[in-house]
């Protein structure tokens, strides 16, 4: 062991050990007490599994047992691999979407060398050494990933405490994933601590959705990586390096801290496609939103009264910007927010006869309202929604007993406990007002820890109980799997109300499974050229993660919110690329402000806007197409470079580009004055959809990035679906080269919107001169045909 690795070990578990045990003496120096009389608490003892001592066979794999602790392996029928220490099984779980898949009896537990033990699939060798070490690797002996024996620390032994576990893998291997940090889509050397939290703007690490997930890409094969733990922790990742010459490798690291157990982990090897294919079978499939939910949303601030939601609408038509949602910010607490669906003494705020008739006449445009919910609830007595809340001992609840709350204007607030099956019902019955009222969809706001309320800080909310599913426990477990609670009460509440349709639900906040209630709101508001690039990077390890459906906040013209035209047009096309689509800009917000609206800034701006907004328009019936295949297939939307060739190192380390789907490839400008930009582009050929010029892949080139356009790139040999003026639906087909064929994917969406849809893959090919579309039994397709590159 060396030197650094004892002081992080010795007595504290590493960082987030130290922090625990030493703020509060440091606290009782500040208020000038005796930090020597202080009682730290019961002595931790450390622990290690120690010698193997025996194996127990069971289906799937087996139990191999040590001194001071046993390992389950547990081979799935879908080629996952689960690994539990202390006998921990796969169950319970927040991030399972069902019950745990069966074992495949096909793999069996058998001794290896050196008195070690191993396990062989299809796809995969589990090997486990006489001391602890478990190796993953291919059924031909390729190493994937190495993971050194735990380490525990704990008041009793077996106690399941604070674990450290350490691994290494290929010094080429690049790391991704971890929810949606904005730094990345390749996560860069350093620590990330594993608490969902508001997003830093300043450059930091935080955000609302953090997953103990890391995908892991080398040349030697694709591997993912979920820690199934919720409690607070820490992932600290260090880069490797190749030995040039004689010189030595260096394996790329990877160390997990986590404050509480049992140490258990899930493990899937094959191609990105594959993996994500594995995941969504053992976290629940996608949910598919709804088509309306595609297009153009914007997002009115809090307060908003009819009349202003008419005026939004009306100035969008104005300027010939499509909309097809319109979502009310949260209320301030001031009473003025007469559409928000905030709680406040009587259930949800009723949006009124007015708001009501405007969610009717906006259905018939084809234009829906998504209503704001806060998992806040005003403590007002004789207030219907309090005084149903804690009849029933709905409300977190401290160490005492007590109900904890959070003091503010007009009245305290208390936090539904969403951990417990009974609040969840209770709370997704209230969503029946939303529905009868006309709205299609709600979007979580407040679930994410950004406010600066009790649960929030580690340290502050130590002493808050949780109902976690009747077995009781600490917010520094719950916390992290709040806001994907309440969104699992939110969606159950709205399938409830309104099974005739698919409704929309966005979460803040969330966690590994997050995907089977809805998107994700990603990232902090978009007010500056770092955030445009955070929110790009958001999404994309989202994706990776599970959670195909998300789009960075919406950015509102504000007295502090002023960003450049530039920008405000540079996020803007960003946004139309991206799955989730949200803006808070209106055309005229420039009127009687200053013009700090697209319209103030002229014609050039508004312009520019408008193309992106009619090209995302364009592009609904292929995200359609996406979206289903996300929901069979786990793949998400928005995809990184190296989504199908894992083998080019250059494109692992490609952040500021990506696929949408596998027809279009977007280089959206995330700097400042930039009219030209570098892309590396995978292999094949790509057509440039504004010039029409081709370019071969497998190199850098550099495109032009003039303000009205972001470098968007097709595939040749795609067949894109796209919408057409009179609402019907087209094929965009570029030209494949000469010799060669294309492909394509149809899926259109079913009148019954619970249906399952048909499937019908396109072939592009060649013909005397000509090119032909044609469906899986050689017939042509019956969709107008624009042929293009």
């Amino acid at each position: 062991m060396k030197g650094r690795d004892r002081v992080r070990s010795a007595g504290v578990g590493g960082v987030v050990g130290m922090v625990r045990r030493w703020g509060p003496v440091r606290s009782a120096l500040r208020r000038g007490g005796d930090a020597g009389g202080f009682v730290v608490g019961p002595r931790e003892r450390a622990r290690v599994p120690g010698e193997a001592v025996g194996a127990e066979p069971r289906p799937g794999g087996g139990l191999v047992r040590f001194e001071r602790s046993a390992l389950r392996v547990r081979v799935a029928a879908g080629g996952a691999v689960f690994c539990g220490w202390d006998e921990a099984a796969p169950e319970p779980s927040y991030a399972l979407g069902g019950r745990c898949p069966e074992a495949d009896t096909r793999a069996v537990l058998e001794p290896d060398t050196d008195g070690g033990w191993r396990v062989v699939s299809e796809r995969l060798r589990i090997t486990v050494s006489r001391r602890g070490a478990v190796e993953v690797g291919t059924p031909g002996g390729v190493v994937l990933r190495r993971d050194a024996a735990p380490r525990w620390w704990e008041t009793e032994p077996g106690g399941g405490g604070r674990w450290v576990l350490h691994s290494r893998v290929s010094p080429d291997a690049r790391f991704f994933g971890l929810g949606g940090p904005p730094v990345g889509p390749r996560l860069p050397a350093g620590a990330y601590r594993l608490w969902n939290a508001g997003v830093d703007r300043a450059g930091g690490r935080a955000a609302s959705v953090t997953m103990p997930v890391q995908l892991v890409v080398a040349d030697v094969g694709c591997h993912l990586v979920f820690h199934d733990a919720t409690w607070d922790g820490e992932m600290v990742l260090r880069d490797g390096e190749e030995g040039a010459g004689s010189g030595h490798d260096r394996d790329a690291r990877c160390e997990v801290r986590m404050s509480g157990g049992p140490l258990r982990y899930w493990v899937i090897t094959g191609t990105p496609a594959r993996l994500l294919r594995g995941w969504a079978s053992l976290t629940g499939t996608p949910a598919r939103p709804p088509v309306w939910a595609l297009g153009y949303q914007h997002v009115l601030p809090s307060g908003a009264s009819p009349r202003e939601v008419r005026e939004a609408v009306s100035a969008h038509r104005e300027h010939g910007l499509p909309l097809h949602g319109v979502h009310l910010a949260a209320d301030d607490g001031s009473g003025r927010g007469a559409g928000a669906a905030t709680p406040d003494g009587a259930r949800f705020r009723e949006p009124g006869a007015a708001m009501r008739e405007v969610a009717g006449e906006l259905r018939a445009e084809g234009v829906r309202l998504a209503a704001a919910v806060r998992p806040e609830v005003w403590a007002r007595p004789g207030g219907v929604l309090y005084e149903e809340g804690t009849a029933l001992g709905a409300f977190v609840r401290d160490g005492g007993g007590g109900t904890v709350r959070r003091q503010g204007r007009p009245w305290a607030s208390v936090y539904p406990d969403f951990t417990d099956s009974r609040v969840r019902k209770w709370w997704g019955g209230l969503y029946a007002g939303l529905v009868g009222e006309g709205f299609s969809g709600a979007c979580h706001q407040g679930d994410a820890p950004a406010s600066p309320h009790v649960l929030a800080d580690a340290d502050a909310a130590r002493g808050v109980r949780h109902d976690l599913e009747g077995r009781g426990g600490a917010h520094l477990e719950a916390h992290n799997v709040y806001g994907l609670a309440m969104a699992q009460a939110g969606w159950a509440g709205l399938l409830e109300q309104g099974p005739q349709e698919r409704p929309l639900l966005v979460s803040k906040a969330g966690w590994a499974g997050s995907q089977r209630y809805g998107g994700v709101s990603a990232g902090a508001p978009v007010t500056d050229w770092h955030g445009l690039r955070a929110s790009l990077a958001a999404v994309l390890g989202l994706g990776l993660c599970g959670v195909p459906f998300a789009g960075p906040e919406a950015g509102a013209w504000d007295e502090r919110d002023r960003p450049s035209p530039e920008l405000l047009v540079r996020r803007f096309q960003l946004a139309a690329y991206l799955p989730l689509f949200r803006g808070g800009d209106r055309p005229d917000a420039g009127r009687g402000a200053g013009d700090r609206g697209p319209r103030g800034h002229g014609r050039e701006v508004l312009a520019a806007v408008r193309a992106a907004a009619v090209r995302r328009e364009e592009l609904v019936p292929y995200l359609v197409t996406l979206a289903h295949l996300a929901r069979r297939t786990g793949a998400p939307y928005v995809r990184p470079l190296w989504w199908h060739h894992c083998a080019d190192r250059a494109l692992r380390d490609c952040g500021d580009a990506f696929l949408l789907g596998d027809a279009l490839l977007v280089a959206p400008v995330l700097e400042a004055g930039l009219r030209r930009r570098a892309v590396r582009l995978p292999r094949g050929c790509w057509y440039d959809t504004a010039t029409g010029v081709r370019y071969d892949g497998g190199r850098t080139v550099v495109l032009d990035a003039p303000l009205e356009r972001v470098p968007v790139l097709a595939r040749a040999g795609a067949a894109v679906p796209v919408a057409v003026p009179d609402g019907g639906t087209a094929l965009e087909v570029w030209r494949p080269p000469p010799g060669r064929t294309g492909s394509g994917l149809l899926i259109r969406e079913p009148a019954d919107a619970w249906a399952r849809p048909e499937v019908e893959r396109l072939t592009v090919s060649e013909a005397a001169g000509r090119t032909v579309v044609t469906g899986e039994d050689g017939h042509r397709v019956d969709l107008p045909v624009r042929v293009r590159g």
